[in-house]
């Protein structure tokens, strides 16, 4: 296996984090193509739980170059609040972690902006973490942005900041909020523009060199598919293509890199903020699977809305990712239940509807239609054999995978590294959990 891409399928938080971080020690990079500091991945190092927002999970990995690409927004702010939080539990060489000269920078109107959109679209709100990500992703597309390599242009930065706040100003006024300053917004931004000239280079060419020298690339995945700027459940979705296709737009790498792809999703599914949700639970049960999911976002600490794994949404996003394996997550939150439903399709007006609608009108008015699994009511945590797994459980996995087409290859069991089945062969070798462990003992020490 050469390059490996790691794609949610769900709406994100399907655990993407605790795979990165699996499977990083057998990469030699790890690149972020897209998003910002909006979506967290939680990773577990020893006893300490550690949230990334920016930096790509190989942060906290000894030695692997670290790579944030043109596609993803940057606040520098939290760039640097990132990189001193790491630096506070592993030994961290800033010299491997680069940024694209191309990748766009957020700026405190985008964050005064989205409040205002927020606050215009009343009950219909997206559910935005207030981070500015939308608005950096609407004046990159307006050709109003700017890059981290411009910051460190005075003239350049000046002149667009300015032109910037011509038109936003307005805005601001026209909804009773105080018009911003240029002169300090330049000023701030020219020290960021220069505390960040080390880290940042133009990675098409380094990321195609390192390739030429045989390394491996990990591509680092934030939120999901049915989040997806395009194919996903819009226009409740975020700004961004968290789809496979965004890897080769967001790091300037040709399609040809791209083979194998790794879908996450959680045996369970998630959302937060508004948006249709077929398979949402009712109220009690859903709290019950929050509270038993720790289902609190990572960014924002929001809780989320919970309800049963969707065949229809995840075989959807197999497809337009190109799954070639799955890693199942969070089984153990429904090892008490005595009975578990899966939404093998939906019904609209008597009719049966077996492919994800892309009309979010339809999504909400759909009713789900379900399969019910018997429990499994055994403790997975700390089970890593197939051959522990209760059989009920085994049914669970067998049924999707046949409804998916796409093998299950990673169960995961529990928080830890450890808590971890690979039923593939091939992952399997290139994981070897006890060079999981030793790295995790030489980054600790």
């Amino acid at each position: 296996m050469k390059n490996l891409a790691v794609i949610g399928l769900q709406w994100g938080d399907e655990g993407k984090g605790k795979v990165i971080d699996l499977l990083t020690p057998s990469f030699d990079i790890v690149a972020r193509y897209q998003g910002g500091h909006n979506a967290g991945h939680t990773v577990c190092i020893g006893q300490q739980r550690v949230v990334l927002h920016l930096l790509p999970s190989g942060a906290l990995h000894r030695g692997k170059l670290c790579v944030i690409g043109n596609g993803v927004v940057i606040d520098p702010q939290a760039f640097f609040e990132e990189l001193e939080m790491v630096k506070k539990i592993v030994p961290l060489d800033e010299k491997k972690i680069i940024v694209s000269d191309r990748a766009h920078i957020i700026l405190p109107y985008h964050l005064e902006l989205e409040k205002i959109q927020e606050e215009i679209r009343g009950a219909k709100k997206i559910g935005t973490t207030f981070r500015g990500i939308g608005p950096a992703y609407v004046d990159k597309y307006g050709r109003l942005g700017i890059r981290a390599g411009d910051l460190v242009n005075a003239a350049f930065l000046e002149e667009q900041v300015g032109l910037n706040l011509d038109q936003k100003n307005i805005i601001f006024q026209r909804f009773n909020f105080p018009s911003l300053d240029e002169k300090k917004i330049v000023r701030d931004y020219q020290n960021f523009g220069e505390r960040l000239k080390p880290f940042v280079r133009e990675i098409t060419a380094v990321l195609n060199e390192e390739i030429k020298k045989g390394k491996r690339i990990l591509f680092e995945g934030a939120q999901g598919t049915l989040l997806d700027i395009d194919f996903g459940t819009y226009p409740y979705v975020t700004s961004s293509n968290a789809t496979a296709g965004g890897i080769c737009t967001g790091l300037g790498l040709p399609p040809s890199q791209v083979s194998n792809v790794l879908g996450i999703v959680k045996a369970y599914t998630t959302r937060v903020g508004g948006g249709p949700f077929p398979s949402e639970a009712e109220p009690q049960m859903a709290s019950r699977l929050q509270e038993r999911g720790n289902e609190f976002g990572a960014t924002t600490g929001r809780p989320r809305r919970c309800g049963w794994f969707d065949l229809v949404a995840v075989k959807y996003a197999c497809r337009i990712n190109g799954v070639s394996r799955i890693a199942l997550m969070k089984p153990d939150v429904l090892e008490d239940l005595d009975e578990i439903p899966v939404c093998v399709s939906y019904r609209y007006k008597g009719t049966v509807i077996t492919e994800f609608p892309s009309e979010s009108w339809l999504l909400e008015k759909v009713e789900p239609v379900y399969k019910t699994f018997k429990g499994w009511k055994t403790p997975l945590k700390g089970v890593s054999s197939w051959e522990e797994l209760p059989a009920a459980f085994k049914d669970f996995i067998s049924f999707l995978e046949d409804n998916l087409a796409v093998k299950i290859a990673i169960v995961s069991t529990g928080k830890e590294r450890s808590e971890t089945v690979i039923k593939d062969r091939e992952l399997a070798e290139l994981v070897n959990l006890q060079r999981v462990k030793d790295c995790l003992n030489q980054e600790l020490n």
